[in-house]
């Protein structure tokens, strides 16, 4: 059994050999980078840079996914963003908002073919091209929850919210068009499926703040793709929304290790869960034998989609990634 068909056959409530190891996000490390001679800040815009990063951890650390976007800003970045690209230890982010009423935005026609965007799906046809099906690939977009607090300013945006829900749902209307568009771009070019992050936590909204303005946005964005399209990213504390979550649609969730897991669990219905590796404290500040034992926690707890809580940060070390290959049983 490879890679994808083992995710496949957990996808499918399938017996498989083994849990699989996938990374929703980025698994970029500044010492992965080191290895194959790449600058970070310049993986974001080479496709053929972008396909050796996606594919190492694969290939050394026994991840059974590839992940090519590494950051959450080249939609941004497509549509004229200022953008730090970031350093060896340092995400690339957005400097500035962009758009402050939802009449200012238009997605433009040539959106797929600026080079931001080029450059993703040109590493996602490499990535197919060299590994056909024997790894699963993962392709990313941001949800119009994400992209309006990033396009139009944390700050305004949360507070039209609450006090003018009429124009912040005018803005994610929009802005959803940019989330479907990009979706289908990149499982033209191969992905098998998409992690759509929309980062509504618990810290920023209510959870009748999700099941009113994006819920419907989301039922309507998953209807218009194939079954076990998209895994949902949500950082943060998201036990109290998690059942919307599973009710819009999603097959799967990727949580943070912040939620306590019986309660996730229990609130998840049908919705598989991957996760959740503590990022902050065991990846990047534990021992080989600290990220073991999580893993099996997790593991003991029924967790078939094992993954890190979110991207990785830059400095951790591949041997604790490789830590958590060796619980699932992808490393000797």
């Amino acid at each position: 059994m490879n890679a994808r068909e083992r995710i496949e056959a957990i996808l499918n409530r399938n017996v498989c050999d083994r849990p699989a190891l996938i990374a929703p996000v980025s698994n970029a490390t500044a010492e992965s980078c080191r290895q194959l001679g790449l600058s970070f800040q310049d993986v974001h815009l080479d496709g053929e840079k972008a396909a050796a990063l996606a594919a190492y951890p694969h290939e050394q650390l026994g991840f059974d996914s590839m992940m090519p976007y590494f950051s959450i800003v080249l939609e941004g970045a497509a549509l004229g963003a200022e953008i730090d690209w970031g350093g060896p230890y340092t995400m690339p982010s957005i400097r500035k908002p962009l758009f402050s009423d939802p009449d200012e935005f238009a997605l433009p026609a040539d959106f797929l073919d600026r080079p931001p965007i080029t450059a993703l799906l040109d590493t996602i046809r490499l990535l197919r091209q060299r590994y056909g099906d024997t790894a699963l690939i993962l392709g990313k977009v941001l949800g119009p929850w994400t992209l309006a607090l990033h396009l139009y300013g944390m700050e305004p945006f949360l507070i039209d919210t609450v006090l003018q829900p009429a124009k912040a749902r005018t803005f994610m209307e929009q802005f959803a068009g940019i989330t479907r568009l990009f979706a289908e771009a990149q499982l033209a070019a191969g992905a098998d499926m998409i992690t759509l992050a929309d980062h509504i936590t618990a810290d920023l909204a209510s959870p009748d703040t999700y099941l009113n303005l994006l819920q419907p946005l989301h039922r309507q964005i998953i209807q218009t793709f194939p079954a076990n399209t998209f895994i949902l990213h949500c950082c943060g504390n998201t036990t109290d929304r998690v059942a919307y979550f599973a009710d819009a649609g999603f097959p799967v969730f990727h949580f943070d290790s912040k939620n306590k897991l019986d309660d996730i669990i229990r609130k998840t219905g049908s919705m598989q869960l991957t996760g959740a590796v503590n990022n902050p404290e065991t990846l990047l500040f534990g021992t080989v034998e600290d990220v073991f034992q999580q893993t099996r926690s997790l593991m003991a707890a029924g967790i078939r989609l094992i993954s890190p809580e979110c991207a990785i940060p830059l400095q951790v070390k591949n041997v604790n990634l490789q830590a958590i290959a060796r619980a699932v049983g992808s490393l000797d």
